[in-house]
């Protein structure tokens, strides 16, 4: 294995844990109105605390738009984690490194199909607002950051890795 398969695996494995944290998270969206009631909204957990009650925890009923978004990122921490099976397994054969750039594509355009998709989720009944604007009560939190983060990992894994398949002369 040379550098540049080295470099886009640890590249890789770090969009992939940055993905899954932010999945299980329940952190996408937040927000906190004057101490009275604090929500964090989660694609797989949703938290509520309201004054200063025990914080209760729900799977969330998703909308059509969270759903696809939730899908598309399992589907590409799936690609990711398949793509680094496949880095590694070029170690013996070295003919499977095409095959791990495009899988890896594959999970760079999942990513990026779900950071257009996820805001669209905006008008949800607990946020209130419009496709791809929050009202000023809520943010994005740290979920929605690592995802972000997860996908920018992504694009630059997939760039090592297309200079790995480039042919050599």
């Amino acid at each position: 294995m040379d550098k540049l398969t080295i470099i886009s695996g640890i590249f890789f494995l770090l969009a992939d844990i940055f993905a899954i944290i932010s999945l299980a998270l329940p952190d996408w969206i937040i927000t906190d109105i004057g101490g009275e009631r604090d929500t964090r909204l989660g694609l797989l957990w949703s938290c509520m605390k309201i004054y200063d009650r025990h914080q209760e925890c729900v799977t969330p009923d998703l909308q059509p738009e969270w759903l696809l978004a939730l899908v598309c990122i399992f589907l590409g921490c799936v690609c990711i984690t398949t793509t680094i099976i496949l880095l590694i397994s070029s170690h013996w054969r070295r003919n499977v490194i095409p095959y791990a750039r495009w899988v890896g594509f594959t999970a760079m355009v999942l990513f990026c199909l779900a950071a257009v998709i996820f805001p669209m989720g905006f008008h949800v009944d607990e946020i209130g607002g419009q496709p791809y604007q929050l009202p000023n009560s809520h943010q994005v939190g740290i979920s929605y950051i690592l995802f972000v983060l997860s996908l920018w990992v992504t694009v630059m894994s997939e760039l090592f890795a297309g200079k790995v398949c480039l042919p050599h002369f």
